[in-house]
Order: structure tokens, then C-alpha cells, then sequence
């Protein structure tokens, strides 16, 4: 993962939640994390990591994500074991 993954992620678990983030940093963190993504019907993005399954809409026709959207890929990242590292 490189730093540009690692702030999205550190974004991604920010408190206030962020609106705007764009999908395509999300989805390239998802994919330096070793997620399986795959095209869904539609808009949906289904992604696996960790055995941990979920299912997205990618949003359109802006490339800002949605609070919403932020806080459940957070949660998604936490179900898989995915965390920003502690500052020391």
C-alpha cells in the first residue's frame, strides 16, 4: 500500500466523515489491499476481502462519494481487519 492508499484510508476512517472522497481512490485502496472487485449490475461494485463480502454502488454521475458510502466501506474495512496504522 502505498501513501496515497494510506490517506485514503486514514480519510476513510476520519472523524467528521468525509464528503469528498471519490470513488476511484476508494476503489484503488481497495485493490492495494488485495480485495477481489468485481463489476455488479449496474452501477454495484461487489467486493471480497478477508471473507468478508459486500456490495457498492458506485456513485454517479459525481465522482464524490457519499458519507454514507464512506462510513460503510469503513465498516467494511473494519470487518476484514483493515485499519490506518497508530501514530506514534
Amino acid at each position: 500500500m502505498n501513501s496515497r492508499h494510506r490517506r485514503t484510508l486514514g480519510r476513510i476512517f476520519a472523524d467528521p466523515t468525509p464528503a469528498d472522497l471519490r470513488w476511484r481512490d476508494i476503489e484503488a485502496l481497495l485493490r492495494a489491499a488485495r480485495a477481489e472487485v468485481s463489476e455488479g449490475a449496474g452501477s454495484r461494485v461487489h467486493v471480497v476481502l478477508a471473507d468478508v463480502r459486500a456490495v457498492f454502488h458506485r456513485p454517479h454521475p459525481s465522482p464524490e462519494t457519499r458519507r454514507g458510502l464512506v462510513r460503510a466501506v469503513r465498516d467494511f474495512l473494519a470487518a476484514a481487519g483493515v485499519r490506518p496504522e497508530e501514530e506514534r
